[in-house]
């Protein structure tokens, strides 16, 4: 990257702004309830050099998305604070290489952040950038920078095009959430295709390219350690073990024994539950070591040890393809907004904003662990008991 910045290079440097075109300093866009807006449309070859956006609310219910060479479906889509790195709804400052957010407002639902992102985004034909408004309400606002260039030649057969996905569930469909990580009962057998249909999927595509990372938010609906769940990653079909096969979730994120309070240029945390009351928002991105595939990628994790935890997961994957690909549709707005806690402090996740998700099927290990748990929690409480009629 930095080699480059010495170089000459023929390309002719252009920007699509929300400035006002009157002269005057009404810059920000407003979109009605339901709206799609063009915030730009740019003619190839070309490449997306930076994109800069602030606004104040709607990080969930505003989607991104990004079309390349007139594609039938985008190969860009996702909620405006997800894919910026920041979930939950939740604004916070923090620096990686790729995307950035700066707020005067830490660890706030719905307040007014700056967020980019550096990611190179090459086209060959037309790049098409979009806004939607999911909300009832308008969204008003809305300012954006968009930079880009554009070449006379046609770009090299080994540039790729960017590509970004939301997945979310909620709850995760874990088999004992009544169990902490780490406990003897949950460090149950999950390989195969158990581990392959079961595991959190962070993105699942066909095609040529490379995976870039990920980031990856959790609600915490328990007081206990959300990780220790393995990354597995397969990579052009399903074999056992994975081609990448890793050993806890922040292990995966490059941390350990949890994940700090940090942002680094390649990994981190851009929101940390501890100062959220249970909200985290992990990021990792393969800038020197990316997956690479030549047909086809599944990226998964597991939540929990063998998937026994059920809190709400959402992340969103970017991948680099030969060709545009098109991005999973993300679920309808109200099954993508943050849980919120009640007066009292409780998780107030309403029966229509969950997404359904498949339940991990029981193995027979896993039915004979969770009797086993019972009966211990069980005897716990039996001399627990015991012990206050002694005190007596």
């Amino acid at each position: 990257m930095y080699r480059d910045l010495s170089k000459r290079r023929k390309a002719k440097t252009g920007r699509c702004s929300s400035w006002d075109v009157t002269g005057r300093n009404a810059d920000a866009w407003v979109l009605a309830p339901g709206e799609t807006r063009v915030l730009a449309d740019i003619r190839g070859p070309g490449r997306i050099t930076h994109i800069w956006m602030t606004q104040q609310r709607h990080y969930r219910e505003a989607l991104i998305r990004i079309t390349w060479d007139n594609a039938d479906r985008p190969s860009v889509i996702a909620p405006l604070g997800d894919f910026f790195g920041l979930g939950h709804c939740i604004v916070n400052s923090y620096q990686s290489l790729l995307f950035s957010a700066s707020t005067a407002q830490n660890n706030t639902f719905n307040n007014g952040c700056a967020l980019n992102s550096y990611v190179q985004m090459p086209f060959r034909e037309r790049a098409l950038i979009e806004l939607i408004n999911e909300h009832p309400t308008e969204h008003h606002g809305q300012y954006f920078y968009i930079d880009y260039e554009t070449y006379d030649e046609p770009l090299p057969e080994d540039e790729l095009y960017f590509h970004a996905e939301f997945r979310r569930q909620n709850p995760f469909g874990g088999w004992a959430h009544e169990m902490p990580v780490n406990c003897p009962e949950s460090n149950v057998v999950n390989t195969e295709r158990t581990a392959y249909n079961n595991n959190y999927v962070i993105l699942e595509t066909k095609g040529r390219g490379h995976y870039l990372g990920c980031n990856l938010s959790v609600t915490n609906f328990g007081t206990i350690w959300w990780g220790e769940g393995d990354d597995m990653i397969w990579v052009d079909g399903y074999k056992w073990p994975p081609d990448l096969h890793g050993t806890g979730s922040e292990d995966y994120l490059n941390q350990a024994w949890g994940m700090q309070r940090n942002a680094f240029l390649r990994n981190g945390s851009s929101i940390h539950e501890a100062d959220t009351g249970g909200y985290q928002t992990s990021y990792v991105h393969h800038i020197e070591n990316p997956v690479r595939f030549e047909k086809s990628i599944k990226v998964t994790i597991e939540h929990g040890h063998g998937n026994h935890l059920r809190n709400e997961m959402s992340s969103v994957g970017y991948w680099f393809a030969a060709e545009p690909a098109p991005a999973v549709e993300p679920p309808p707005v109200a099954q993508r907004l943050p849980v919120r806690k009640t007066l009292t402090g409780d998780w107030d996740n309403q029966p229509d904003a969950q997404t359904h998700a498949p339940r991990v099927k029981l193995t027979p290990e896993m039915r004979k662990m969770k009797q086993a748990f019972r009966k211990r929690q069980e005897a716990y409480a039996k001399l627990d008991q015991e012990r206050r009629k002694s005190d007596k």
